[in-house]
């Protein structure tokens, strides 16, 4: 790929945005990172602590696979970029129910890696960030040179051009949606269907004894404790949490007592006595609560890869080849430059990196690590071709009758 067209636009700065930045500065992009916020980490991506452990199943799974690569991945990542103890420390997590047994883990604090993501690409001095740029449409400046690659020109709400490269990556989880299926977007909401996951930690300043060996997992993880330079000013550098809840299609980011409740019940099944310190924390005013909003698709996998162009889709479909053979992934049309880095629900720390790699190699061809059936499950097109499927099966069946 020419210099000219190895120039990308990343939206958002959490952590797939970031890892994004990093896997394409390896390989001498230039990349302008544009985020609504004043500074990245500033969504799901700013959670306090976070446990990345593995997620197993009795027999293997998308999810189950995906994570055993991830969790390896970012491990790699933390031990080459952050110190431990300043950001993140290995520790092991006892799951009392689903996965039972005692898994090794680690805690992290997700906003250490997006920096450390990010400074890595300004060092390469690949890196341009924009700042308080919420990118409210997209368009495609199709050249009329076939040597030109077609441009992306991103837009503020304003109708002001923001900035613009050959390739996109929209890693706006959430607002991906109304970014690409908007009334001015590239795809419409059944092709795209992510949906959100309010979820909320209670925590506070350990200030009496430790009341767990190491993190226990259920209905939630309770962090007996949780040392970090980092955490201050916003939080004490010493904590202990309990979290998070989850739940689906609540897009505020309000910290409520309902939900601290919520908490406090899941902890009793796992500790009663955090759990009263949980309750006397919240009655003496002393207990400290996070929350944002998580992004997960229909399928609950993420979205990893080039868009599909649907109403080329469609057209296909309509064709006689369309209804001869049956399309697959590989047919689909896609829009050229745009890609998607999002919904990764809960486990944006264990898949971020991971998928960030598969699309960089993706966009620098070369071959990628994943099984080319785990390919097929992050691929964006998956419920676009869905859909038209379901809907030429429909046709077919109106004309019949």
């Amino acid at each position: 790929m020419s210099d000219a067209r190895r120039h990308a636009l990343v939206i958002g700065a959490g952590l797939a945005g970031a890892a994004a930045c990093s896997a394409l500065a390896r390989r001498g992009w230039r990349i302008t990172l544009l985020d609504a916020a004043g500074g990245p980490a500033s969504g799901a991506s700013g959670l306090p602590v976070g446990m990345l452990s593995p997620h197993v199943t009795r027999s293997p799974t998308p999810l189950s696979r995906l994570s055993a690569l991830g969790v390896a991945d970012t491990l790699a990542e933390l031990r080459r970029l952050v110190p431990e103890g300043s950001g993140w420390q290995a520790c092991e997590v006892d799951n009392l129910a689903h996965d039972p047994g005692r898994w090794p883990a680690a805690l992290v604090r997700p906003s250490a890696l997006v920096q450390a993501w990010l400074n890595e690409a300004t060092g390469l001095d690949a890196l341009t960030c924009l700042w308080n740029a919420h990118v409210h449409r997209l368009s495609l400046d199709m050249s009329r040179d076939p040597s030109c690659p077609a441009v992306w020109q991103a837009w503020d709400a304003e109708g002001h051009p923001l900035a613009n490269a050959p390739v996109v990556i929209v890693a706006a989880a959430l607002g991906s949606l109304s970014l690409l299926a908007g009334d001015s977007g590239q795809l419409s909401g059944g092709d795209l269907p992510l949906r959100p996951v309010q979820g909320q930690m209670s925590l506070a300043a350990l200030e009496g004894p430790v009341l767990a060996e190491r993190p226990q997992r259920n209905d939630g993880v309770f962090v007996p404790r949780y040392q970090d330079s980092g955490l201050p000013p916003l939080w004490p550098d010493t904590i202990w949490t309990m979290g998070s809840t989850y739940e689906r299609g609540l897009t505020h980011t309000d910290v409520s007592l309902e939900a601290h409740e919520r908490n406090a019940l899941s902890l009793h099944a796992i500790q009663p006595a955090a759990a009263d310190r949980l309750r006397s924390t919240l009655a003496r005013g002393r207990l400290l609560g996070w929350a944002q909003v998580r992004c997960a698709s229909l399928d609950r996998l993420p979205l990893v890869g080039a868009a599909p162009d649907t109403a080329a889709l469609r057209d296909l479909m309509a064709s006689g080849r369309g209804q001869r053979v049956r399309v697959q992934l590989a047919d689909v049309p896609r829009w050229p430059g745009l890609h998607l880095l999002s919904a990764m629900g809960s486990r944006g720390l264990t898949l971020a990196h991971w998928c960030a790699e598969q699309l960089a190699m993706q966009l620098a061809g070369e071959a990628t690590w994943g099984e080319q059936s785990l390919q097929e499950a992050l691929d964006p097109a998956r419920f676009a071709l869905k859909n038209a499927r379901r809907q030429g099966v429909a046709q077919e069946r109106a004309t019949a009758g």
